[in-house]
């Protein structure tokens, strides 16, 4: 019995048609993994950083038409939201799980972390190289950190300075198949090194 590691079910409820239908099987299957995660890395983060980390699962409430493509539990030093600050994220689309660290474009603080990280591309290129890049938390498609060049990133660390819709996300995915994801203890011991590597950023 899955705690809290995702298993190809959960992976197959992005197939189901129909808002409803996708919903219904996803609060079943998935969202009891993400609030369970949440309390997890909720006293994780708090410990690791000093800062009070809170949990705030994906609820898709606002969709009324399209079923959700990706699904996610996000932690933020904000009680009430994450997506106004920096934050770490836990979740999962159709092809692969994530944690990541980033920010997104509701943010009013972009341009301030922009500032900061553009002075920390050397640590990011230093990262793992099976890291990777999102510039849409919203699309799927990520880039691994050994095919963006120095200049490549200071483009998508400008860009989220100075473009509305910018955004910056760096962390990991994990494909269905990813041995990591077949054992509760190792996908949080997983997860655990990931937000510690990425803490430099913090």
């Amino acid at each position: 019995m899955s705690k809290y590691h995702f298993t190809k079910e959960d992976f197959r409820v992005f197939d189901i048609d129909g808002l409803e239908p996708r919903m219904d099987a996803l609060k079943e299957t998935i969202r009891p993994k993400l609030e369970n995660l949440g309390e997890y890395f909720s006293e994780y983060l708090t410990t690791l950083t000093g800062d009070e980390h809170f949990a705030h699962v994906a609820k898709h409430a606002r969709r009324k038409v399209n079923p959700p493509d990706d699904t996610w539990v996000s932690f933020s030093t904000n009680p009430r939201g994450y997506k106004m600050m920096p934050h770490f994220q836990i979740g999962l689309f159709g092809d692969h799980a994530f944690c990541m660290y980033g920010v997104i474009y509701e943010s009013p603080e972009k341009q301030q972390v922009a500032d900061k990280w553009l002075d920390m591309i050397e640590e990011m290129r230093s990262m793992p190289n099976n890291y990777v890049i999102s510039l849409d938390h919203m699309k799927p498609e990520k880039t691994a950190i050994d095919d963006m060049s120095y200049d490549d990133f200071e483009s998508a660390l400008t860009r989220l300075k100075d473009v509305k819709k910018g955004e910056f996300l760096i962390g990991k995915m994990y494909l269905p198949s990813n041995p990591v994801l077949e054992n509760d203890d190792i996908f949080l011991k997983e997860l655990e090194t990931v937000m510690t590597e990425l803490l430099k950023l913090y």
